[in-house]
């Protein structure tokens, strides 16, 4: 490994600009290559608002870029779907890089994708390499956040996650994909078609719940999508910084959304996922609740920030995985991350 982490971003959406910018900003990860169907050819600064070149140019040519630069570790950005993105990861394996990415499907696939998580961990495995799919949520908040605090329990018969989400300030496509402004049966007939998809990653937080706990269960399903309707007025913005409006969502459109996860245990829930992101929310926040010897209940007031969550989850996972065994890996496998610094990199440069 040379001086500094070797880094190829894949896929330049908001969150791949919020990850390209931390970086940039802080120096000890070196970004060495750029990949996305868009702004092809334009500096890597110009793309994320910089008012600097980088020296790197975006490419929609993964297999010319990896022929031709050399790099420890992909951060991949680019779908939810574990189908979609198969085939960008084994270009990565065969490539011999490492990878963490965002996609929210291989957080924990082995419930609903066995097959194809078999078939992606041979693939790492016999390149020496590694790929775990992480993020705020899934990855920490609603699944090994909650594993890690019931280390203190003796035992646990239940568990229920809740997160409230003020939905007004976030990124515009997530306010899209939680049906922000639609009308009800636009809202439904789009959640139909899968047009918009609403939070994915439930039904994976909920089996690593189960996975972690060690239990046998009955079932673990998504309940239908519920649109939260508006109650009032409220004025919607593309960033926290409200500097510009997105729309102005009116009393019976749709604020957002809720959707509920559960896994049931001799016809009892013990499980509950409870995800609720609307504009209307008074408070937001997050909460675990675990039923046990002893019971615990954990809130983090005004919520976490999904986005920068999401950032820190990505990047601070990074020394875990470049000193991981190869093959597929979830955060089960890994220690907690912690905040990746000057000094961390530094530790990993043989």
């Amino acid at each position: 490994m040379t001086e500094k982490v070797r880094t190829i971003l894949y896929g330049f959406g908001p969150l791949g600009q919020n990850v390209a910018k931390f970086i940039l900003e802080k120096g000890y990860i070196d970004i060495v290559g750029a990949i996305d169907l868009a702004n092809v050819g334009k500096d890597l600064g110009e793309v994320v608002g910089l008012e600097r070149k980088t020296g790197v140019a975006v490419t929609d040519d993964a297999n010319d870029l990896f022929a031709n630069v050399e790099a420890d570790i992909v951060i991949h950005m680019t779908a939810s779907s574990l189908e979609k993105i198969f085939p960008q990861l084994t270009l990565c394996a065969n490539a011999g890089l490492n990878v963490i990415t965002s996609c929210e499907e291989l957080s924990y696939p082995f419930f609903k994708q066995e097959k194809l998580a078999g078939e992606l961990h041979k693939v790492f495995q016999k390149r020496g390499v590694t790929v775990m799919g992480t993020g705020i949520n899934p990855g920490f908040l609603m699944d090994k956040f909650p594993l890690l605090i019931s280390g203190i329990c003796l035992d646990v018969q239940r568990v229920k996650v809740t997160r409230m989400m003020y939905s007004r300030v976030r990124r515009p496509s997530f306010q899209k994909k939680i049906g922000t402004g639609m009308e009800k049966d636009e809202f439904l007939r789009l959640i139909d078609e899968k047009v918009i998809t609403g939070h994915v990653g439930l039904v994976e937080s909920a089996a690593m719940i189960v996975g972690g706990l060690g239990w046998d269960v009955d079932d673990i399903q998504e309940l239908p999508v519920e649109p939260v309707m508006c109650e009032s007025e409220v004025t919607t913005f593309t960033d926290p910084s409200e500097k510009e409006v997105l729309m102005t969502v009116k009393p019976g459109q749709v604020a957002g959304l809720r959707s509920v996860a559960e896994a049931r245990k001799n016809g009892e829930v013990v499980v509950s996922l409870d995800f609720v992101a609307h504009a209307n929310v008074d408070e937001p926040y997050d909460s675990v609740e675990i039923t046990g010897t002893p019971d615990l209940h954990v809130k983090f007031v005004g919520g976490m920030n999904g986005d920068m969550g999401t950032v820190a989850v990505l990047t601070n996972s990074i020394p875990r995985i470049l000193n991981a065994a190869p093959g597929l890996l979830n955060m089960m496998d890994m220690n907690m991350p912690v905040p990746f610094t000057d000094k961390t990199a530094r530790s990993l440069i043989s």
